[in-house]
This record gives C-alpha cells, sequence and structure tokens, in this order.
C-alpha cells in the first residue's frame, strides 16, 4: 500500500470538517465531482469507508475519525515545518510572539526590554489574534512563543505560568448588580456570558475587545475580564466586579516541545525572571482587593489608571 499524500489528507480533512461535499469542494477551489472521486480513491488505496454517505448527510465512519485525528496532526506539522524552515533561513530571523491584544498581564513591555540585552536575542514580532488561537500558531510554526490564558490545548507544548490574578465580572453601570462590592455566578444566571478563555459559564470566548466592552455598556452581555484587562479598558459606563466563586485566571508562557533555538530559550528565561520579580499583590491584585471597598454609583469599582 503507498503512503497517503499531503494533497489527499487535505482533500479528507476538508470534507471530514464540512460533512458536506459541496462546502468541502468550495474551500478547496475545486469541483465536487473531482473532490469526490479523490475521497473514493482514497477509500480504495486503504481499503476502508472513511465516510458514511447517505441522499442527505454525510458522516464520518470509526475509520474515518481515526484518519481525521491523525491527518489533521500530520498537515500540522508540515505547516509548521514549511514556516520555520523558512523562518530559520530568512536573512533577517524574528522572534515571533503569538498573544491577544492586551492580554500579557502587563508583563510584555518589561520582558521585552529584558529580552533585547540578551546575547541570543532577535528583534520580536508580536502574531496577534483572537483568544484560544495562540496554543494553535504555535504548533503550525506561525509563533515561537506565545503568552496565553490556562486551560489551553498543550498538544506538543511546554509551558510556564507567568502570573494568576482575579477575574472581573465587567457589567453595564446601570445594571442593578454595579451596586454590589462582588457578585457570584448565581447572580448572574439568565445573563449572556463571555469570557477571556473558557470560563465557568460563558457561552463562547471574546474575540475583540472593543467590541466586547460595547455590549457590555448596552447591558447586552457581561464578560469576565482578567484584572489587568479591564485596568486598560476604564469606561464611565462599565462597572467592574470581583466574582467570588470563580478561580484566578492564570497567564502562561508557552513554546513548542521540540524547539532548540537559543533565542526562544532566552525569551522563556527572562518572561520567568521578570514574573518573578513582580511585586506581590502589584497593581490589579491590590487593585481587586480595593474593589470590595463601596463602589460609587455609575463607576467602576476598580481605581483603574488613566
Amino acid at each position: 500500500m503507498n503512503d497517503l499524500e499531503v494533497r489527499q489528507l487535505r482533500y479528507f480533512v476538508a470534507v471530514a470538517e464540512e460533512l458536506h461535499f459541496g462546502r468541502a469542494a468550495d474551500r478547496l477551489g475545486m469541483t465536487q465531482p473531482a473532490l469526490s472521486r479523490a475521497i473514493r480513491s482514497i477509500e480504495r488505496q486503504l481499503g476502508v469507508d472513511l465516510l458514511e454517505r447517505t441522499t442527505r448527510q454525510v458522516g464520518l465512519t470509526s475509520a474515518g475519525e481515526v484518519l481525521l485525528r491523525d491527518a489533521r496532526s500530520v498537515l500540522e506539522a508540515v505547516t509548521a515545518a514549511t514556516l520555520r524552515t523558512q523562518q530559520a533561513g530568512s536573512s533577517s530571523p524574528t522572534l515571533r510572539i503569538a498573544l491577544k491584544a492586551d492580554v500579557d498581564g502587563g508583563l510584555l513591555p518589561q520582558i521585552l526590554d529584558a529580552y533585547a540585552t540578551e546575547a541570543a536575542a532577535l528583534a520580536t514580532e508580536l502574531v496577534l489574534g483572537r483568544f484560544g488561537e495562540q496554543a494553535q500558531a504555535l504548533r503550525e510554526g506561525r509563533a515561537d512563543v506565545a503568552l496565553v490564558l490556562r486551560p489551553f490545548d498543550e498538544r506538543g507544548l511546554d509551558s510556564e505560568n507567568l502570573l494568576s490574578e482575579p477575574l472581573l465580572a465587567s457589567l453595564a453601570a446601570a445594571d442593578p448588580l454595579a451596586a454590589r462590592t462582588h457578585v457570584t455566578l448565581d447572580d448572574l444566571e439568565g445573563r449572556t456570558l463571555m469570557g477571556a478563555g473558557r470560563t465557568p459559564g460563558t457561552l463562547r470566548p471574546a474575540s475583540n475587545l472593543s467590541e466586547i466592552f460595547s455590549l457590555v455598556e448596552t447591558g447586552s452581555v457581561v464578560f469576565f475580564a482578567p484584572a489587568s484587562v479591564a485596568e486598560r479598558y476604564p469606561r464611565p459606563a462599565i462597572a467592574y466586579r470581583p466574582v467570588t466563586d470563580l478561580p484566578d485566571s492564570t497567564l502562561a508562557l508557552a513554546w513548542p516541545q521540540d524547539a532548540r533555538s537559543p533565542a526562544v530559550a532566552a525569551f522563556v528565561r527572562v518572561a520567568e525572571t521578570v514574573a518573578r520579580s513582580r511585586p506581590a499583590g502589584a497593581d490589579s491584585l491590590d487593585q481587586a482587593e480595593a474593589s470590595r471597598e463601596e463602589p460609587v454609583a455609575g463607576r467602576p469599582a476598580l481605581p483603574l489608571s488613566p
């Protein structure tokens, strides 16, 4: 039996993810009959059925589920190998740092300043994305290190925790709960909830913070934000309240397990040093405690910086 080609794996993954030949063909930029023939060819080559086809729907067989899992890993590895090889052979290589904008616990400027003094340091490039995309950027070779909120998909990655900070509920200042010094998850029952990461009770992770906070101002959603994120978005129409029964938000640094780059090692070392040197209870941690004092109506409970 001949091994499957990368092209064939891409065909199968598209069909397996879409579960619709027409949509998969559009995604791949090919005709539906050609894609159907390609999938049949793969099944003949492997000697197993990968898909269950009816006139109304397409599903995966048990063999198809196995191939989808492994094919995704193979395609990730191929993409990563391509990008990392190009990066290594570049005349001006960079250290690519994946993160969600403003979700760095306030550490990134200090880390970058300290990293620039390292002998192994490279020029840095920020790879910005939505919440939850940073780990995938590492696996696909689009980034070398990443600042991520736990929990995240740690397949193939090493990581170190940098800091923990309270999660705050972002409420419209006119919301009756804004008059309280703190809230619980039960208090928020029935609300539309969003969170920075997979927070208990949230419907889906947030993407664009400016848009999310605009929704909060109108009372459309309640957003769970790490205290350091709340510091950066002081708005008179938003009140930030501690959630007493939510665990702290943990910011971690992640990198590929097989990384052998001196530049990556230097960045990890510097980030850990900066995080350890952060004064205990600094900034957002102290402010979250202060927020338990009686709030002023219509104002954020946190003494936010301008």
